[in-house]
This record gives structure tokens, C-alpha cells and sequence, in this order.
């Protein structure tokens, strides 16, 4: 099992930053991809970006690309997700999540473990 834990979020106003945190515990060797997701009220949940875990090859979906950034730290077993430029668009939980199986980094159904989830609120 692969425990996953973010912290981060909180309310900012359109233009500025956050940083999310996600920390990973337990069989971590175990772990191919990480990613990050986010779900608005009412939406589905979406795909934000992805991570290897052993090449650092990052993925990003396009209405984030350019914004936000992916990393890892490999030693602290934590990846990153470096908002900038938020819009209230991007307003939702975000969930990390953690793959054993490579696949479609984009597809939530493909990653075993999630996070609880943290709230971003970005205010207009």
C-alpha cells in the first residue's frame, strides 16, 4: 500500500501562486507514475499533470500547460505541483495519485492510490 497525503491549497486571488504538496509513505518502490487531478463542483474529475517517478517526464493537460508545474523529490518521496497565474477557473479539489503500471497517465481509473485531496479557491 502507498499512502498519500497533500497539503497546500488555500484561497488566492486570479494571478497569483501555490504550491501543493504530496507526500508519499509505505511500498513507494512500487510507484511508475504520479499525477495530479482536480474536480470542481458539479464537473468530473480531470486530469492536471503527471510525473515518472524515476525519469522525471512530466505531462500536462493543455489548459494548465504553461502555468503549472511538476516535480518530485525523490529522496523526501514528495511531488510538487507549482500553480502560477491561477485563474477562478482553476478552482477545485486537487487530489495527487500514484500509479504501479504505465498506461494512460491522463485516465484517473489507471492510478491505484489517491490522496484525500486539498481545496484551491482562487477568487475573481
Amino acid at each position: 500500500q502507498v499512502r498519500m497525503v497533500e497539503s497546500g491549497g488555500g484561497l488566492v486571488q486570479a494571478g497569483g501562486s501555490l504550491r501543493l504538496s504530496c507526500a508519499a509513505s509505505g511500498r513507494t518502490f512500487s510507484i511508475y507514475i504520479m499525477g495530479w487531478f482536480r474536480q470542481a463542483p458539479g464537473k468530473e474529475r480531470e486530469f492536471v499533470a503527471a510525473i515518472s517517478w524515476s525519469g522525471g517526464s512530466t505531462y500536462y493537460a493543455d489548459s494548465v500547460q504553461g502555468r503549472f508545474t511538476i516535480s518530485r523529490d525523490n529522496a523526501r518521496n514528495t511531488m510538487y505541483l507549482q500553480m502560477n497565474y491561477l485563474k477562478p477557473e482553476d478552482t477545485a479539489v486537487y487530489y495527487c495519485a500514484a500509479s504501479r503500471f504505465t498506461g494512460n497517465y491522463a485516465a484517473a481509473k489507471g492510478y491505484d492510490y489517491w490522496g484525500q485531496g486539498t481545496q484551491v479557491t482562487v477568487s475573481s
